[in-house]
């Protein structure tokens, strides 16, 4: 448990929340309580839509840069989502999330990366990042891209030890890596990995996920709609009729469904900084699932 769980509707809710306070009670606003799966290195759960932040939350300070993001946790913690993930490489987004999540008084799931070589700007790197997010103690800290992955690791794991952190990982967003993310999850005892899954580029489901089953790892996915691709793809076509009777509602909670639909897949984490992306993005953990029927429709569709 961090610094930041407050009991909604005391402290955090009295003091004012700049931006709005958050709703009563937390979990109404978008329609219900999302659904959670567990970490397998410890079975604490997390909910199974997070949020990512590379390029949307790259803003400044202003007030008119942030209110949208603002909007979007707001909105993301009303769902009822935890996992933000961040990295040093996105840009001013560990700087925004730490400035508008902390007055929230929120029990938020911090997750983000070290991305550089040697072990002293390693540990640099890491302290920055989480005077950037508020925090004494992160949630998560991934070496980004598997950059100098050994020298990071280590120094992961003595910063787990004394505290600093509760859970480690790696990350690396190209399929030419898997292999290699592969041998480093068998020989190494890690808590996470972060890869790129979608309905349209699926490789993780030939070694790499059953990979992260067979080591008790849990599983972030990035890219899950292919930075817009699979929107480009739709543009113009309603849902299709089987999955509107099922209650799906947007092709955002589709493409997210069908990620869920694999039972290796911890949370997925879409990227974004309009409020009513995000909140069609939730409803993929709230609202209906797609079983295997349904993952073979979504496929033949596109």
């Amino acid at each position: 448990m961090n610094r930041r769980i407050f009991m909604i509707g005391a402290a955090g809710i009295a003091a004012g929340f700049a931006g709005g306070a958050l709703p009563m009670p937390l979990f109404a606003a978008e329609g219900g309580t999302m659904r959670k799966r567990k970490i397998p290195a410890s079975g604490e759960e997390i909910p199974v839509i997070g949020l990512g932040s590379s390029i949307t939350f790259d803003v400044g300070g202003g007030a008119g840069e942030r209110e949208p993001i603002r909007e979007v946790l707001r909105r993301f913690f009303a769902a009822g989502g935890r996992v933000i993930d961040s990295s040093p490489m996105y840009g001013r987004s560990e700087e925004v999330i730490g400035d508008l999540v902390a007055p929230m008084g929120v029990d938020a799931f911090l997750a983000t990366k070290v991305w550089t070589r040697g072990k002293k700007d390693g540990e640099e790197q890491m302290a920055q990042s989480m005077r950037r997010l508020h925090t004494e103690k992160l949630d998560l800290m991934q070496v980004h891209n598997l950059v100098d992955w050994k020298t990071q690791l280590a120094t992961m794991r003595a910063w787990r030890d004394e505290g600093k952190i509760r859970y480690l990982g790696i990350t690396h967003h190209a399929l030419g890596e898997f292999d290699e993310m592969e041998k480093i999850l068998r020989a190494e005892k890690l808590d996470f990995v972060q890869l790129p899954y979608s309905v349209e580029v699926r490789k993780a489901e030939e070694r790499l996920l059953p990979a992260a089953a067979d080591t008790n790892t849990a599983v972030l996915i990035m890219r899950p709609f292919e930075k817009g691709g699979m929107f480009r793809k739709v543009k113009g076509k309603p849902i299709p009729a089987w999955a509107a009777e099922q209650g799906f509602e947007h092709w955002s909670q589709l493409f997210l469904a069908f990620i869920l639909a694999n039972p290796h897949v911890t949370c997925a984490i879409p990227a974004t900084s309009k409020p009513h992306h995000l909140s069609e993005n939730v409803k993929a953990g709230i609202g209906p699932e797609l079983d295997a029927a349904g993952c073979k429709k979504l496929l033949a569709e596109l």
